[in-house]
């Protein structure tokens, strides 16, 4: 029996070694799976940050009562104050620094002010969803809800992990996230593309 070399057959073969070894390959290659997950964010006290828009409620006082922007420095104009720092804080800890500033400058005798905030800087959501944009960010939103809030997954998208770029103190890391990772304001969110 004689054995036959057909060059096209061995091209064939080639092939096919080479795309099931490219399957292989990228089966285990999504991307970002290699990324180190973003440490635990527990929903908490929501801290203020530059975008914020607050209302400051200064009881029996409509002249200094009003909404006011947290600004890029994570200062706040206040009437008769002027800037006072924001970032940072809790809501609960301005109310009280207003309350000090106000009393300590002899402008109200016994002050009583209450911050709310008016609307929270916004979330990113990029890549594999629906509508990618910018979402204002609530207490307790995990990337799950960003994604729902972002028209949910398409059908492209790796669902079990994305990542998420946080800034910290001027310093940016960015890292995996699962769909029960709680976001934190001004965070972005990337839902990656499967390859396969």
């Amino acid at each position: 029996m004689s054995f036959e070399f057909s060059p096209r057959a061995g091209l064939s073969i080639g092939r096919r070694g080479l795309i099931g070894g490219s399957v292989l390959l990228l089966a285990g290659c999504n991307p970002g799976r290699d990324l180190v997950p973003l440490p635990d964010t527990k929903p908490s006290s929501y801290r203020l940050g530059g975008g914020d828009v607050i209302r400051a409620i200064v009881f029996g006082e409509d002249q200094l009562t009003g909404e006011f922007r947290v600004d890029d420095q994570g200062q706040v104009a206040v009437p008769l104050l002027g800037s006072v720092r924001a970032a940072g804080l809790t809501p609960d800890q301005l109310s009280g620094q207003l309350t000090q500033a106000l009393k300590s400058r002899n402008i109200l005798r016994n002050p009583s002010v209450v911050i709310e905030v008016v609307s929270y800087r916004p979330v990113f959501v990029l890549g594999e969803v629906a509508k990618p944009g910018q979402y204002a960010f609530q207490p307790g939103m995990t990337m799950l809800t960003a994604v729902a809030i972002a028209g949910g997954f398409t059908y492209r998208a790796v669902r079990d992990y994305g990542s998420v770029v946080r800034t910290t103190n001027n310093d940016a890391v960015v890292g995996k996230a699962f769909p029960s990772s709680f976001l934190a304001p001004g965070d972005v969110v990337n839902v990656f593309e499967r390859l396969f």
